[in-house]
């Protein structure tokens, strides 16, 4: 049996299937969560996706090993920031091991839950958590959406591609 054959074996090693998804453009957000002592917790995230329509689902995968994964694991609910492309500092600073997330003075708590978000997001969803579903080494956490804020529309957003921030460029319609 070669290794291709054997099931318990992956057929793509780590960085292999890591270079082949960095060709994957993905939105940029922050994800943030209180912990249970209530501090703040925030987190640069490319793995936001909706789940559903009927019910509204959002997941957010968190790696085993995020400083992040405890509290958002346990949270009762849980914001995401969709990023636009004057957000890079905050994104870089949210991704950075060890640094203070909340330096900047970006983050708002929202009123009656005090879970921080960024205001000036293109979207933020206020998320119920839902479930937690483990997925080799990441935890897959499931939200309903109970409010959303949107910001504004034309703002660009921010990416990542290529193990890097971009901005798309608005492409001019073809004149017929």
């Amino acid at each position: 049996m070669t290794g291709a054959d054997d099931p318990a074996r992956p057929a793509v090693g780590p960085q292999s299937f890591r270079d082949a998804m960095a060709q994957l453009a993905s939105p940029v957000t922050v994800v943030t969560v209180l912990d249970a002592a209530g501090r703040r917790q925030a987190f640069t995230a490319g793995s936001v996706v909706s789940v559903s329509l009927d019910p509204p689902l959002v997941m957010v995968g968190i790696a085993l090993t995020s400083s992040c994964h405890t509290a958002m694991a346990a949270a009762a609910e849980f914001c995401v920031s969709i990023l636009g492309e004057d957000q890079r500092a905050v994104a870089k600073r949210c991704a950075t091991h060890g640094a203070d997330r909340f330096a900047g003075g970006e983050f708002a708590a929202w009123d009656g839950t005090g879970v921080p978000y960024l205001p000036d997001a293109k979207v933020v969803l206020r998320c119920r958590t839902t479930d937690v579903v483990r997925a080799g080494d990441h935890d897959l956490v499931l939200g309903t959406p109970v409010e959303i804020r949107t910001g504004d529309p034309a703002k660009p957003p921010l990416l990542w591609y290529r193990r890097d921030f971009h901005t798309p460029t608005p492409t001019t319609p073809a004149l017929a």
